[in-house]
């Protein structure tokens, strides 16, 4: 079908082109050279603006460090902490041939400093977790967004932390 479709626009075109004299002339045949593709190199976003000699942008160290920012940062790395907190004495509680009371006696027989610093490091990130996660939630409520407000609870939430991590590190 699309055979008989070509030749009656070849012979139709063909035809048309012979009666009407003035177009022949505009025809003329043009022929397609192939060649081969050469791929523009490939350079990374930093090489390429150094070559059209654009700046590099500053990014964030010329900006002075904020209390939001830091607390922000601090939050998901807290959570990160107590996930591999979670994840780590999990493991560590299958797999250990003793029970877990066994290795606590041991450290309570090596140095109360060291018992100290590890309830510290397991209680605070804990603590602040929690806190900060509270003062989401008021938040939530539309309350303390004022740039007043969010300092300000920042502050009582990063003295709450400190008080609740120290209580639970010496009780």
């Amino acid at each position: 079908m699309s055979l008989i479709f070509r030749l009656a626009g070849q012979r139709g075109a063909s035809q048309f082109l012979k009666n009407n004299a003035g177009l022949i002339n505009c025809v003329r045949p043009v022929t397609i050279k192939a060649s081969k593709v050469t791929l523009p190199a490939e350079e990374g976003h930093d090489e390429r603006n150094m070559k059209l000699k654009r700046p590099q942008s500053p990014h964030l160290t010329i900006y002075k460090p904020q209390l939001t920012a830091i607390l922000s940062i601090s939050h998901r790395a807290t959570g990160m902490v107590l996930a591999a907190y979670t994840v780590g004495l999990g493991l560590a509680g299958i797999v250990a041939p003793e029970a877990v009371p066994n290795y606590i006696d041991c450290l309570h027989d090596v140095s109360p400093t060291i018992v100290q610093f590890i309830k510290f490091s397991l209680a605070f990130p804990m603590c602040y977790h929690f806190w900060n996660g509270i003062r989401h939630l008021i938040w939530d409520t539309g309350k303390f967004l004022t740039i007043s407000g969010v300092y300000n609870t920042g502050y009582l939430m990063l003295l709450i932390t400190f008080l609740s991590a120290g209580y639970l590190t010496f009780v």
